[in-house]
């Protein structure tokens, strides 16, 4: 595991901050969160009997009402083992907005041919940078999960639930990313 912080110019302009803090805000309402954390305690609940590494929920679009940015055409909330790798993966179709739920965890990001450390905490009173992570069309990100509790998080994608392509290297060859196609349904 790489200890760099990635450096938060390199992944954020001006405009992504912009956004990132206008779906920060939408996350904050109590209303929001109640139908968010009610995903999340059905995605745990499910996920409790499984041996799957993750899990997940698509989350309804009308729940974030009309504020939501007109780019975001998908959310979900993702739940991730303790003490577990995501794998690589990266979406050639979406950009890709995460931000911590519930629990702490690493979500690195392929910057500068190495992969960069971006500790991401669901506390709304911590600087956005640590709070969200912010994926460019394209680029290989995972998550790292210690020991304790799962992570949950609330995912955003401009590509559409029907449309989202994930990409993981090839399984046979662990050094080298190679195009595998999973098409999310």
């Amino acid at each position: 595991m790489c200890d760099r912080r990635i450096p938060y110019s390199s992944i954020m302009n001006r405009a992504e901050a912009d956004l990132l803090k206008r779906i920060d805000f939408l996350l904050q309402d109590p209303g929001i969160a109640l139908h968010l954390n009610a995903i999340a305690d059905r995605v745990e609940e499910k996920f409790q009997n499984s041996k799957e590494p993750l899990a997940w929920e698509d989350v309804p679009l009308e729940i974030y009402g009309d504020e939501l940015p007109q780019e975001i055409r998908s959310s979900w909330i993702f739940l991730l083992r303790a003490n577990s790798n995501s794998g690589a993966e990266r979406h050639p179709n979406s950009h890709q907005r995460v931000a911590a739920w519930r629990g702490v965890a690493d979500f690195q990001v392929w910057i500068d041919d190495r992969w960069q450390t971006n500790l991401l905490s669901p506390d709304f009173g911590r600087p956005l940078q640590e709070r969200w992570a912010s994926i460019p069309v394209d680029t290989w990100h995972r998550a790292i999960v210690g020991p304790g509790n799962h992570w949950i998080v609330v995912s955003f994608h401009t590509a559409k639930t029907e449309d989202l392509i994930e990409e993981r290297p090839d399984p046979k060859q662990s050094d080298k990313f190679e195009r595998r196609i999973y098409k999310h349904m």
